[in-house]
């Protein structure tokens, strides 16, 4: 067991229940780079933490009609989506000119699995409707209630190259499928979509969620408060940390896109390139979003 006190929640193991231990048990599992072992369930690799946070979430987790689901894959922009909508779902509420609560706290919003991983009695019930949630599950392993309510879905990934992890193909090809049988409920977008065209981005997302802008400048005014700029640069996302000890400075990084050429041979970067062709053949998702 790891000492609590010096790590994040999600990498030790206190808070398992014997059932879940019983299905550790029968899953594959492999050497983990920053726990001793990593565990595969529904198709994708986790701690034993973690993967207890899923069982409960799946387990628990009630959706309401009005709830909007941030997915995504980690490092893929989820920072910068929560702040983007969290501005757009409260325009009324909190006025952008004014004093927005964005320059005073940073942009968390409940993480479904990872709260649900912290105390197996988290209640989100709580919170003011409409509820912004992030997950970073496959669409596959979201709770029945996300699935089977009207609750929206904005899915956002990146370029396989500046992050590298996985499972990405298949995470990002359910959604996007979903996205396409069920234009209402899921939003697929790409974090170089995002970046090249922030205003026309916001635009769609306003649209989707059903919040719309009655003048140009108002789009203008949350693209600026939540750039990469403005965010990364307030004391409280510099030195901060939040309840599962993880420091906020973790979750910006150099907010660009192409990344990947430092730290990626060549050689590596063209299997990935050919594999994301290959895997997205015939599926309808423009590769070329991602560049």
């Amino acid at each position: 067991t790891m000492a609590s006190s010096s790590v994040p929640v999600y990498l030790g193991d206190e808070n398992l229940t014997q059932e879940t231990r019983d299905l550790l048990s029968s899953l594959p599992s492999e050497k983990g780079w920053l726990v001793s072992q990593m565990y595969q369930y529904e198709g994708s690799w986790h701690t034993k933490a973690m993967l207890q946070g899923i069982v409960n979430c799946q387990k628990h987790f009630e959706a309401k009609d009005s709830d909007i689901i941030l997915a995504t894959i980690p490092k893929s922009g989820t920072t910068w989506l929560k702040a983007l909508l969290f501005a757009l779902i409260h325009q009324n509420k909190f006025p952008v000119s004014g004093n927005h609560p964005l320059l005073a706290t940073n942009p968390h919003v409940p993480y479904l699995e990872g709260d649900y991983c912290v105390s197996p009695d988290v209640s989100f019930s709580k919170l003011p409707s409409p509820r912004l949630m992030q997950t970073h599950l496959t669409h596959h392993s979201l709770p029945v209630s996300i699935k089977s309510s009207s609750c929206k879905i904005v899915y956002c990934c990146r370029n396989p190259k500046d992050f590298i992890g996985g499972p990405f193909w298949d995470h990002v090809l359910e959604y996007w499928y979903e996205s396409r049988k069920n234009p209402n409920k899921v939003l697929f977008v790409t974090y170089e979509e995002l970046k090249k065209q922030t205003g026309d981005m916001v635009k769609r997302m306003a649209e989707f969620l059903g919040c719309g802008f009655t003048a140009e400048e108002e789009v203008s005014e949350i693209v600026k408060l939540c750039s990469f700029e403005s965010l990364s640069s307030l004391e409280v996302n510099r030195q901060w940390k939040l309840p599962n000890g993880i420091e906020t400075n973790a979750f910006f990084r150099k907010g660009e896109t192409g990344g990947w050429r430092d730290t990626l041979s060549e050689s590596l970067a063209d299997v990935i390139d050919r594999t994301t062709e290959e895997k997205f053949g015939g599926s309808g998702l423009n590769y070329l979003l991602f560049f």
